[in-house]
């Protein structure tokens, strides 16, 4: 998955995505298949607490960009060492840059950037 497909890096945070590249070019077979996410934290990133709460603050962050992601398309996100000391809406800004380069979201700030 992480050598195909489209990849961006924001931050502490590279997203891989594969899958359709317009939601409205999908097609009948793609759309009935839901779309699937990962992730990955490394031991790089820190201990294991360190690693548990970074993969919580994503969880937390991409549930709210769940909408964003066009059915049958496979989303990554890798978190590098410098995720470890982010906080929780700075990886959520990094996650909507990444996703906004690969044409996910737009690329102004929106409000739960804001928080």
């Amino acid at each position: 998955m992480t050598r195909h497909g489209r990849r961006a890096r924001s931050g502490g945070l590279v997203v891989y995505l594969l899958g359709p590249e317009v939601p409205a070019a999908s097609s009948a077979g793609d759309s009935d298949r839901p779309s699937s996410i990962g992730l990955i934290v490394g031991k790089g990133v820190g201990g294991s607490v360190v690693r548990h709460r970074v993969s919580r603050q994503l969880r937390a962050q991409l549930s709210e960009r769940l909408q964003l992601i066009p059915s049958g398309s496979r989303l990554v996100v890798r978190a590098l060492p410098e995720a470890a000391q982010a906080r929780s809406v700075v990886l959520g800004r990094e996650l909507d840059q990444a996703l906004g380069r690969l044409g996910r979201v737009p690329r102004e700030p929106s409000a739960r950037s804001a928080r």
